[in-house]
């Protein structure tokens, strides 16, 4: 009888073939379990459920069991209230999986990815996601596993921090490294099987391979290129083909001879460790066992080292405590702009990123772009703001979670018909990651070059609450996505051919609720490649000049947002209802003051106040962006009519 030991000298020779069980999900959910439930959960609420599916597979032939700790996570389970119980979670399913296992089988640490983005093109800082691995697999290690499976992995970035927790959890341990690819053979971030096999083969790992999205034929085609690039043992657990709608439910049709089939192939083509993922079960398996049988060599001795003495990748194998945006990881972060070609300098980009450049000051107007398809009317204003010798247009991106014309298309309009440049506003709420790498593509393509990242505000603002937003990643990861094609590379570090020419701008608000998290964010902003910043409207001049002392350190150009007010209730919304912005109590005042008085007068007010502002932050800041309230542009150049732009 295979002995655990035995076991995990096959597991790491690297002529040796390992059968690894199915999919864990699709049994449970055969089993009556609503895909709204907490899988994970089940390990303490109905264990026997867990305990009869492993029993399956290992009646079936797998040799490896894989723990039912796909999503479990504390960010992951944090979804459902449960982040308090990661440890209990994972101890408890590396221990059903343990008694099933006994001494005959493998028990597998199963390790998904975290549910989130992670820098450089999400909010999650690398030492926070491998703190994160780390609780996780630490408790999977006391429950008893054999060894740690990644699997599912689209971003290499954040495998790297699983696999260095895994090394600083148990560095005799061994490690197995799955990314996921989709119908075109890459990975979510583009990265192809070569780029995956040549990146995982720098880390600590002792098997890497592919798993999950895709059926046996797209596994197949990229282990095949795999393997001509790469020393490491090969892993392969594809999904029972691509899943089908069949009376309102995914199905996947691939036939448990079908996938033993496959399971030779992917033999031959150099893949020794066999399992699958959504869609098999344990017939898959039995039917896979019985076929890659013939195909496994007797042992042929070990390899050099010792099953997992691989040397940790921290140290002490402590995790560390300060949950910052680690720079100082071993672990490499794919799509470093070191990587790509050399941009286009920041005054060759544009007329208004020239000024920027040389240090001139600049001029913009924003005008929100019209709600229908006639946009005569905007084109005839921006046409007013040319011939007054404004520098640029500011086409904002469904302010306010409204329903408008798309900024990328106004802009398109407005820079072809009118001959003005636009800076676009781009946010992250409405498109995923592959979206927005489209728009900023065909966007360049088209000629823009001027554009300000945000995050955007929440639908629920806007009068479409029920709609949903995306959010894939954030304007910090959006800012550094931009700088990437502005070198020649895409999310997963590939080549594009020619850059983009973008003058990447972002936001920022000087009167930041928690001016301390404001500031951090800048921080990122900037060491994303932002290259300019322009404000929230300012209507406090102490306030803007107490943050761009506190943005010495990193500071780019700023260009001050100026908003000329035209009521007292236009100030009192922007006071109350419009997030980032503050109006002082002193300037409702005045505002109040001059509507008892009449209309007209409140607006007059209104544009002295902006032409104030103008005067008093000219001399601090770059540039100046103007805000036409309600559409009015005769209002926003009024602003500037006792200020000649330089």
């Amino acid at each position: 009888m295979t002995t655990r030991a035995g076991l995990l000298n096959r597991l790491l020779d690297p002529e040796r073939v390992v059968v690894f069980d199915g999919a864990m999900g699709t049994m449970l959910y055969a089993k009556g379990v609503f895909i709204n439930q907490c899988y994970d959960e089940l390990n303490l609420k109905t264990p026997d459920l867990v305990r009869g599916v492993h029993a399956a597979y290992a009646k079936a032939g797998a040799e490896v069991l894989e723990t039912n700790t796909f999503g479990a996570n504390r960010l992951k389970l944090s979804q459902y209230g449960l982040e308090s119980q990661v440890r209990e979670i994972n101890r408890e399913a590396a221990r059903i999986a343990r008694e099933v296992a006994g001494d005959d089988h493998l028990v597998a640490g199963a390790v998904g990815p975290l549910g989130v983005r992670i820098e450089p093109y999400g909010p999650t800082s690398v030492e926070e996601a491998y703190l994160t691995f780390h609780e996780q697999m630490q408790a999977l290690r006391d429950g008893g596993v054999d060894l740690f499976l990644l699997e599912t992995f689209g971003d290499l970035a954040e495998i790297s921090q699983g696999i260095r927790a895994a090394r600083a959890v148990d560095p005799t341990m061994p490690v197995i490294a799955q990314m996921t690819i989709g119908v075109d053979g890459r990975t979510p971030y583009g990265a192809s099987p070569d780029d995956v096999a040549r990146t995982l083969e720098q880390l600590d790992v002792d098997v890497i391979g592919l798993n999950c999205s895709v059926g046996p034929q797209a596994i197949l085609e990229a282990i095949e290129k795999m393997a001509t690039v790469t020393r490491k043992k090969l892993s392969a657990q594809p999904n029972a083909g691509m899943p089908r709608d069949v009376g309102g439910r995914s199905m996947y049709m691939a036939s448990p001879e079908y996938m033993a089939s496959y399971a030779r192939h992917l033999i031959q083509a150099g893949a020794k460790l066999i399992g699958g993922c959504c869609g098999t079960t344990p017939d898959h398996i039995r039917s896979i066992v019985s076929g890659v049988r013939p195909l496994a060599p007797r042992i042929t001795g070990t390899r050099n080292r010792e099953p997992g003495t691989g040397t940790a990748g921290t140290g002490n194998g402590e995790p560390g405590t300060e949950a910052s945006r680690s720079r100082g990881s071993p672990f490499p972060v794919p799509g470093s702009p070191s990587k790509g070609c050399t941009p286009v300098p920041l005054a060759d980009r544009s007329h208004f990123a020239a000024k920027i450049a040389k240090g001139e000051m600049v001029t913009s107007v924003e005008i929100v772009p019209p709600r229908g398809v006639d946009a005569s009317k905007m084109l005839s204003d921006v046409a007013a703001l040319k011939r007054e010798g404004v520098d640029a247009v500011n086409v904002p991106d469904g302010p306010r979670a409204q329903s408008r014309m798309g900024a990328v298309m106004t802009s398109l309009l407005i820079e072809q018909q009118v001959g003005i440049e636009t800076v676009t506003h781009y946010c992250c709420r409405d498109r995923n990651l592959l979206g927005m790498l489209s728009d900023l593509l065909g966007a360049s393509a088209m000629g823009l070059r001027n554009i300000l990242v945000i995050t955007g505000d929440p639908p629920k603002m806007g009068p479409y609450p029920d709609a949903t937003a995306v959010f894939d990643i954030d304007s910090i990861g959006l800012t550094n996505l931009v700088r990437n094609l502005n070198h020649g590379l895409d999310p997963g570090g590939n080549p594009i051919g020619a850059p983009t020419r973008y003058a990447i701008g972002v936001g920022v608000n000087p009167a930041a609720v928690d001016p301390a998290l404001e500031l951090k964010r800048f921080e990122f902003k900037v060491e994303a490649g932002a290259e300019y910043a322009i404000t929230q409207p300012v209507f406090d001049v102490a306030q803007l000049e107490r943050f761009l002392g506190e943005i010495d350190h990193v500071r780019i150009p700023v260009i001050a947002g100026i908003w000329p007010l035209v009521s007292v209730r236009n100030a009192e919304f922007l006071a109350n209802e419009v997030p980032g912005v503050v109006v002082p109590e002193s300037v409702i005042t005045r505002m109040r003051r001059a509507n008892e008085k009449s209309k007209e007068h409140a607006v007059a007010e209104g544009i002295m106040i902006a032409r104030e502002m103008l005067a008093c932050v000219k001399s601090a800041v770059q540039g100046v962006q103007v805000s036409a309230p309600f559409g009015k542009v005769e209002l926003a150049l009024d602003v500037f009519r006792d200020h000649t732009p330089a």
